[in-house]
């Protein structure tokens, strides 16, 4: 296996990468050093803990398509031959030869394949197949259970066509909620609700929640609202296209602290000439 590894900016300059978790990120180019020279990573999950990052990162990289899983743990990097190119006398061979003879290779990305039609461009003059790759007009689509594949439903779609899994929803929700002080409520947030939150994208609700946090931190009196509260509408304020600083003041001008609360009511009961003794709120 090589030690030198490169990364395409037409895979990892892209909003889809992006709007990624920083901490996804970082997986996957953690992946990408320690890929053999297909592209195939034995022990991820080992990998995802050893650089700090968590299953979720490992799951929303499979949710985009980022990696192929196999049912024994084994992932390939969907992009390796847009990332790397590596001339076929320095490859090293792989011991995933049957995990590679079920992919095919599509303008440079691997696809999982069903058939035995091999790529034009993989063919030899004796009619053999490089690699053992094999390809088909259809993509074909998995489930994902602990990296297993559970079924494939063959589908013929554009290949800008591109639907919101589930499971990539939730990675995205299961991190942004790791950020947020209060865990209660979590189960009354709607999987559409999820899918508003995930349009919206980790990175604007994480800066969201830091500056609901903020507002926190000058009043320590205040206590955080329920997670299920924030992330219902609470967040709304706190979004790009609505937060300022001007409008954070004029927050905490209306909610100021406990005292001004109380000296402020106590103002419209008491006559004017009333002077207030030493007191809690002095």
């Amino acid at each position: 296996m090589s030690g030198k590894r490169m990364f395409s900016l037409d895979v990892v300059d892209t909003d889809k990468f992006l709007d990624m978790p920083t901490s996804t990120q970082v997986l996957y180019f953690h992946l990408g050093m320690r890929a053999d020279d297909y592209g195939f990573v034995a022990s991820p999950k080992r990998i995802t803990k050893a650089v700090g990052c968590n299953e979720d990162d490992l799951k929303l990289l499979i949710a985009k398509s980022y990696l192929i899983p196999f049912d024994d743990g084994v992932v390939v990097i969907s992009d390796w031959n847009v990332n790397n190119w590596i001339r076929q006398d320095r490859k090293k061979s792989t011991r995933f030869n049957d995990k590679l003879s079920a992919l095919e290779l599509k303008n440079g990305v691997y696809l999982l394949s069903d058939t035995a039609q091999p790529i034009d461009s993989q063919l030899t003059d004796n009619g053999q197949t490089v690699d053992n790759q094999k390809a088909t007009e259809c993509q074909p689509q998995y489930s994902i259970d602990k990296y297993s594949i559970d079924k494939y439903k063959k589908h013929c779609a554009s290949d800008n066509a591109q639907s919101d899994s589930k499971a990539e929803i939730n990675a995205v929700f299961e991190s942004v909620w790791k950020l947020y002080p209060s865990k209660k409520g979590k189960g009354q947030i709607s999987d559409a609700k999820k899918k508003a939150l995930y349009k919206i994208g980790y990175e604007e609700l994480s800066r969201a929640i830091e500056r609901y946090k903020a507002g926190l931190a000058k009043d320590d009196w205040r206590k955080p609202q329920n997670g299920s509260t924030f992330f219902n509408s609470g967040y709304v304020d706190y979004l790009d296209a609505n937060y300022t600083e001007d409008a954070a003041v004029a927050e905490e001008g209306q909610n100021g602290s406990y005292k001004d609360y109380v000296d402020g009511y106590l103002g419209k009961l008491l006559p004017e000439d009333y002077e207030p003794v030493d007191g809690p709120f002095k």
